[in-house]
């Protein structure tokens, strides 16, 4: 640290807001309610403008009790927009407005030296079911060589949680254990336990970790089978979590991993810049109230254990038992007991894998929507605070939305059939304006971060320059408008039966990249494709002119098969990959940590 830097903790707060700072001390809690007030406003009155415009659209030829539907799934599917463009917003002024985010965002870093010795015992835990044992144990091993090689090793105990069912798998993690423990040696604190019941899930597996060793360390870095920290991002979180005792959960920023699928390579093209404004925005005003996304993530161990067990919750059907969605229970819940959760809303080497093709992410996605739905049972939860149960209500709303957005097309399809005269001609600018203005928001966080990645100097060049950083964009535009109404369909169709009782189940990910086959498209995707012709159908008989507006609903619905298919195929993967298209930075140039990975599972 230079002469002229001021930690925040050498920094004391402005005398209005003594005694009313945050757990850690480090920012007012007064301050964070003016900033909630601010964002509040902002949203409030961008959705009564919003609201005002498709009422008075909605108006022209009288108000008929379907434009009282019409409106209200317009009013259920518009929040999480609105949000998402003001998070990006705030994101890119923090970034680029002239002042220093990470005083106004995440102060709490700066208590950390660089140079700080690790004292806490950190616990390194990965779970595990039913997944590729090989892979898995390839990144604990290169972990654990990267932190041997910065000289921090020593503190660290290794733990991998198996839930494994399949005796195959199981056999095959236990020999590459044995590997690992024959490599290091019998003084090496490496742990393998393999539960023969996977009661609560992860959640669960991490509970019965914590009953069992918990007590004999202070943090643990928990891992999901896909993840991925290099060494100086592993004692960056450690030295953060060491300087700031009241700090509960530390939650880093994930980026996807180089992937040969085509599926996985253009959406987190699109998360990977994207992801940086909208989350800096979010920490700005969510600050202590940070979210968990329950991997790649340190967590103070024993306030965890004390208070963020989660029951199962009575009765019967899809929404009873334990809680799938767990990360960010568990996070109100850390923030009651009086520790802050925090985003550290910086670029660092912390990765995972993203699902390889469609399927596989609508699979991943209604397990996540199922167990959000349990949320509602959770949200009166005593002692919460209401920044925490916005984020408990937030995470429902996620897939009410994707429910009212499908609502509203069939509504506005039904529409055509509305037998009230029209007292003049159409508001075609109206309806412009507010067609434009809706979906331009929806791309505020992709189009701020490439805002963001252009006014950064020397950063188009980590994306392979800026010929091919836009054209990478403009195949992720295509790619997220195409893949929306795929994704809002198969929730909506899902949350319906949430009703009569369906259930996901919990087991392994696809993360191999592989080519789905024309009849499994078929099979999982036939429902879009009926949706897509009748909608269609009615508009084209009905409302030819319309069919202008729906387009790019349309041809996502019509097209989702051959889209499924494309996106899967590593063909293409592999000429994207030769065009430079969609390259995120870690394919430009790999980082150590990436490139120790590479190097370990050509080995193997």
């Amino acid at each position: 640290m230079n002469e002229t830097e001021t930690t925040v903790a050498e920094r004391p707060m402005a005398a209005e807001d003594a005694g009313d700072g945050t757990p850690t001390g480090t920012q007012s809690l007064r301050r964070f309610r003016r900033r909630r007030a601010i964002v509040l406003l902002l949203n409030a009155a961008t959705f009564a403008g919003l609201v005002g415009l498709f009422v008075r659209l909605l108006a022209h030829g009288g108000f008929t009790p379907l434009d009282g539907l019409l409106l209200v799934a317009f009013c259920l599917s518009t929040p999480w927009t609105i949000l998402g463009f003001w998070n990006a917003a705030i994101g890119l002024w923090q970034l680029h407005g002239g002042g220093d985010a990470s005083r106004s965002v995440h102060p709490y870093a700066r208590r950390a030296a660089e140079d700080a010795p690790i004292t806490a015992r950190v616990a390194v835990v990965m779970a595990l079911r039913n997944e590729d044992p090989e892979r898995a144990f390839a990144r604990l091993r290169t972990m654990q060589r990267d932190l041997a090689r910065s000289g921090n090793a020593d503190g660290f105990a290794w733990f991998v949680l198996s839930d494994t069912t399949r005796a195959d798998i199981a056999a095959a993690e236990e020999a590459a254990f044995a590997d690992w423990r024959a490599a290091l040696g019998p003084e090496a604190s490496l742990h393998y336990r393999r539960r023969s019941d996977n009661v609560g899930y992860k959640a669960g597996n991490i509970r019965d970790f914590l009953d069992r060793w918990g007590d004999d360390h202070e943090l643990m870095l928990v891992l999901d089978a896909d993840s991925f920290l290099g060494a100086p991002s592993i004692l960056r979180m450690v030295r953060i979590m060491q300087a700031n005792p009241m700090l509960g959960i530390l939650q880093s920023l994930v980026v996807g991993m180089p992937s040969p699928s085509p599926f996985a390579r253009i959406f987190q093209f699109g998360m990977r810049h994207g992801m940086r404004s909208y989350t800096m925005g979010a920490s700005w005003w969510a600050g202590d109230c940070g979210p968990y996304w329950g991997h790649n993530a340190v967590i103070r161990i024993a306030p965890f254990k004390a208070h963020c067990d989660l029951p199962p919750l009575p009765g019967n059907g899809p929404l009873a038992g334990h809680v799938l969605s767990h990360d960010q229970i568990e996070a109100a819940l850390m923030r009651r007991a009086g520790y802050e959760v925090r985003v550290l809303p910086e670029e660092m080497d912390s990765y995972e894998e993203n699902p390889p093709h469609l399927t596989e992410f609508t699979r991943r996605d209604l397990r996540w929507c199922q167990g959000n739905m349990q949320y509602r049972r959770l949200i009166t939860l005593p002692g919460l605070l209401p920044m925490s149960r916005f984020q408990i209500a937030w995470a429902i709303l996620m897939y009410v939305g994707a429910v009212a957005w499908v609502a509203f097309m069939i509504l506005a399809a039904l529409k055509v059939f509305d037998t009230e005269a029209p007292d003049g001609p159409f508001p075609a600018a109206l309806g412009t304006t507010l067609f434009f203005a809706t979906f331009a928001m929806s791309l505020a966080p992709k189009l701020a971060g490439l805002v963001d990645v252009f006014l950064r100097a020397g950063e188009r060049r980590r994306y392979g320059g800026t010929a091919r950083l836009l054209g990478g964009a403009s195949l992720e535009f295509v790619f997220s408008v195409l893949l929306g109404p795929v994704v809002a369909l198969r929730v909506a169709i899902f949350m319906v039966g949430l009703l009569f009782g369906r259930t996901v189940t919990w087991d392994a990910q696809a993360r191999d990249a592989a080519r789905l086959s024309w009849r499994t498209a078929m099979v999982g995707l036939w429902p879009q494709l009926l949706f897509g012709g009748l909608i269609g159908g009615v508009l084209l008989a009905r409302a030819p002119a319309a069919l202008i507006w729906a387009a790019p609903v349309m041809v996502g619905l019509l097209g989702a098969i051959p889209f499924a298919v494309l996106t899967s195929d590593p063909a293409f993967g592999r000429l994207l990959t030769r065009l430079g298209l969609c390259a995120t930075p870690e394919e430009i140039l790999p980082p150590p940590c990436l490139a120790a990975l590479e190097d370990a599972r050509n080995r193997s």
